[in-house]
């Protein structure tokens, strides 16, 4: 694989209206970021990080509606969108984490309100897990978290992480156009595609041809998937759903009805799995609830916001309350150990 400053430029990364890009350059990565201007200063900051194949453009319609409440980001992972390979061509789940925290040390950002879809929401959930520190609350999107039946439906994104399924898969579609390519996307992420606009189809368009004159593209794509089945197979203290137990933010759990790539069914074990969680299901969306249906995804964010905010300063009033009464104190930590639970689930 070439040095990553050396690789060709194949065309400007789109940036819609009030957005704007930067790249910041950490140990090992290069990542870019792109962001919106809040509409007023000192709101708490957030960071979206996209799934498998995609990019910081995934939540380009969720952001705007979330302008008032949050000072939005979202990450290129390594690879992907504007961001060139990490320079050790490493795209395990441990790795994008990885980069995740560098950014957030780096930038001072911390804590943040984090964002993750699909292979994003394993990312986000591991660096959840491992700096706490660095999460006020967690909203995961489909996240692609282990399933022991996986739908046929996303067996086929899965065999990327086969050596040599890629470079195969690229001979055989070397004659597909980048509108047939966009049409099979959108048919295995939307639960309608038809709800796509036809300009937000003709932006897909120029994206896809865009990434597909890269020449790392596929490589990124299959290096991904194959870290994530590694992650998969992990048990111990570094199994996901282990680190999702671990989880100590308020959670926000959206799952679609059609999603042909995380099982539905998984969104019940996610809901027992993280402790302080809240589920929405959506049951005509499909792998993208925050592309299909931004409004209710932002809706629901807000609840969580709210809820959280009143969880916080309940909190400040106990300890205050608590100074000089250190039996109280103790009966008031046992009782946020208690709380934390399934009865927290909420659907």
């Amino acid at each position: 694989m070439p040095p990553a400053n050396v690789l060709p430029k194949a065309a400007a990364v789109r940036v819609g209206e009030g957005e704007h890009l930067r790249s910041v350059r950490l140990p090992g990565v290069t990542l870019t970021l792109r962001a919106r201007r809040p509409a007023r200063e000192g709101l708490p900051p957030a960071l979206c990080v996209h799934g498998l194949g995609g990019s910081s453009q995934n939540w380009s319609a969720l952001m705007p509606l979330l302008d008032d409440v949050l000072d939005n980001e979202a990450v290129d992972l390594p690879g992907f969108g504007d961001s060139p390979p990490p320079d050790d061509g490493d795209y395990s789940i441990t790795a994008h984490a990885r980069a995740v925290i560098r950014y957030l040390d780096e930038a001072g950002r911390g804590p943040v309100h984090l964002f993750g879809n699909s292979l994003g929401g394993a990312v986000v959930t591991r660096v959840a897990a491992v700096r706490p520190d660095l999460v006020r609350t967690l909203t995961l999107v489909s996240p692609a978290l282990p399933e022991l039946r996986v739908q046929r439906t996303a067996v086929p994104t899965a065999l990327l992480a086969v050596p040599g399924v890629a470079p195969l898969f690229t001979r055989i579609t070397r004659e597909w156009t980048a509108e047939q390519r966009v049409r099979g996307v959108l048919a295995l992420c939307y639960g309608d595609p038809s709800r796509v606009t036809p300009e937000g189809f003709r932006n897909a368009v120029h994206e896809m041809e865009r990434r597909m004159r890269l020449p790392y593209f596929w490589d990124a794509m299959a290096r991904s998937a194959r870290g994530l089945v590694n992650a998969y197979t992990l048990g111990g203290q570094h199994a996901l759903w282990r680190q999702a137990e671990r989880v100590l933010a308020p959670t926000l759990l959206i799952y679609g009805g059609r999603d042909k790539l995380v099982g539905f069914r998984m969104a019940q074990r996610a809901a027992r799995a993280f402790r302080d969680s809240r589920l929405v299901t959506l049951p005509d969306a499909g792998h993208v609830a925050m592309m299909e249906y931004p409004e209710t995804v932002a809706a629901a964010f807000r609840e969580l916001l709210a809820d959280a905010e009143e969880s916080s300063a309940e909190g400040a009033t106990l300890v205050r309350g608590a100074k000089g009464a250190p039996d109280a104190s103790a009966g008031a930590d046992e009782a946020g150990d208690g709380g934390a639970t399934a009865d927290n689930v909420r659907g």
